[in-house]
């Protein structure tokens, strides 16, 4: 199996558009491709999916322990697996979420992109920097972004002396450059123009990066051992879990749903914006993260599944409502525009628009009583990051954040439903997707009885 990480000196180096680049040469060339996104990001996830034409996936050392990535990376790689890093190559939460761990705990051999913009010598000194920083790191060979013409056979040099692999450059091209941050707010309209850089992107790999040394260096990943998550409860009956999913609310991860899957359960999509109730037979609802702010007045005037999706909470529906959907479940909204709009009405309170990002980064959530996904006392991980604020985040469960273990309470949750700010990740635990299943099939028992 083929497999590479196209990794970074910073975030902001270019290596998102580099990775788009390599995929959609790749595809391009008729390869048979999978990718991963290092760390909790959905949105560069997006960005790959939307090139390869199949899911993308997450790779999540915080989240995961050395076993369950490699299983992850086993049960959904393809003949070439290409996994796009995170910020910068060492950076991490106590070095546990960082590229080079992911690297070191898969065998997976790595490039690191360099942003070359202002730097001519200087590009030496990155190179040796992060080759000698921490060893072992698996860097196998570099990738100079924004490098000018007149600096490529300096580059070749400073490798060949370095004895690692020059693998290209990628020229400076304004008008295919790719903001990662955005693509969630890419409309039906911008496609066309995405797809556009998509292939302007593809053509200069071709030209400009020596894909096939990438390959070449990709063949060299080794296999590793590992043992595969136990999953020891499944729905005995088959199950309905309605999960929102369009423009408002695209941010699910797709092991997440997999391992639904795998219990028994028939993964329903439906669209807040359009739809006018949710997938008939449903015994359980997600409302994942997303962009509820951009399209409030759109989901407030939906106002038969806001009605329908009130009623099924309040009659007991298991319900996991995550960031975006924790938003959609208040009683307003302040929209992106500034107005005030009704929404379902389950939490008390107004979600509203702050002028900085909000409790970014991992954190561990404690549990302060019995709930929907785990009993008092237990503890979650799991992830947030969010503009938007509410006046009513929970009191359910204590947070406390990975980086500097500050604490805050957070999240409503009670015996049938999860809502609150922070994003999960089923195979973190994965108990907690167990009991999901478990409310969802005795509430199928109860309403089907």
């Amino acid at each position: 199996m083929t497999r590479f990480i196209i990794a970074g000196t910073h975030s902001g180096c270019g290596k998102t558009t580099v990775t788009c680049a390599i995929l959609q040469a790749l595809i391009n060339r008729g390869c048979d491709v999978a990718s991963f996104k290092c760390g909790p990001d959905y949105i560069d996830p997006m960005f790959h999916s939307k090139i390869i034409g199949t899911a993308s996936y997450n790779l999540d050392g915080f989240f995961c322990d050395t076993d369950t990535l490699n299983y992850l990376l086993n049960k959904n790689s393809r003949d070439i697996s290409v996994i796009e890093g995170v910020m910068g190559f060492y950076d991490g939460v106590r070095n546990d979420a960082s590229s080079c761990r992911l690297a070191l705990d898969t065998a997976t051999p790595v490039v690191i992109v360099i942003d070359c913009k202002g730097m001519s010598m200087s590009i030496g000194a990155v190179m040796k920097g992060f080759l000698e920083f921490q060893r072992p790191n698996n860097i196998a060979g570099f990738i100079f972004n924004r490098l000018p013409d007149g600096l490529i056979d300096i580059a070749k040099r400073l490798c060949g002396e370095m004895n690692v692999k020059y693998l290209g450059r990628l020229p400076n091209c304004g008008q295919c450059s790719v903001e990662s941050r955005h693509l969630g707010l890419v409309t039906a309209d911008e496609i066309a123009g995405l797809k556009e850089k998509m292939r302007l992107l593809a053509e200069l790999a071709e030209q400009n990066i020596l894909i096939n040394d990438i390959l070449e260096v990709g063949c060299h990943a080794k296999s590793v051992d590992f043992k595969q998550p136990k999953i020891l409860y499944s729905s005995r009956i088959p199950l309905k879990i309605a999960v929102a999913y369009d423009n408002a609310f695209c941010f699910h991860y797709e092991d997440n749903l997999n391992l639904l899957r795998q219990m028994n359960c028939e993964i329903a999509k439906f669209s807040p914006l359009t739809d006018s109730e949710i997938p008939k037979g449903a015994s359980g609802l997600i409302l994942g993260g997303g962009y509820p702010e951009l399209y409030a007045g759109q989901l407030s005037a939906n106002k038969s599944i806001l009605s329908e999706i009130r009623q099924k909470i309040n009659l007991g529906m298991p319900t996991i409502a995550e960031c975006g959907g924790f938003m959609y479940l208040h009683e307003n909204i302040e929209g992106s525009d500034g107005k005030n709009y009704k929404m379902v009405g389950t939490i008390r309170g107004k979600v509203f628009k702050t002028q900085k990002l909000r409790r970014f980064g991992y954190v561990n959530l404690t549990s302060e009583n019995d709930n929907l996904l785990c009993g008092r006392g237990e503890t979650i991980p799991a992830h947030e990051f969010h503009y938007w604020d509410s006046d009513n985040c929970g009191e359910s469960f204590t947070g406390r954040r990975a980086s500097n273990g500050a604490e805050y309470r957070c999240i409503h949750a009670g015996e049938n439903l999860y809502a609150g700010f922070p994003h999960l990740y089923f195979y973190a635990n994965i108990g907690i997707a167990e009991n999901f299943v478990r409310k969802c099939e005795e509430f199928a028992l109860k309403w089907r009885g």
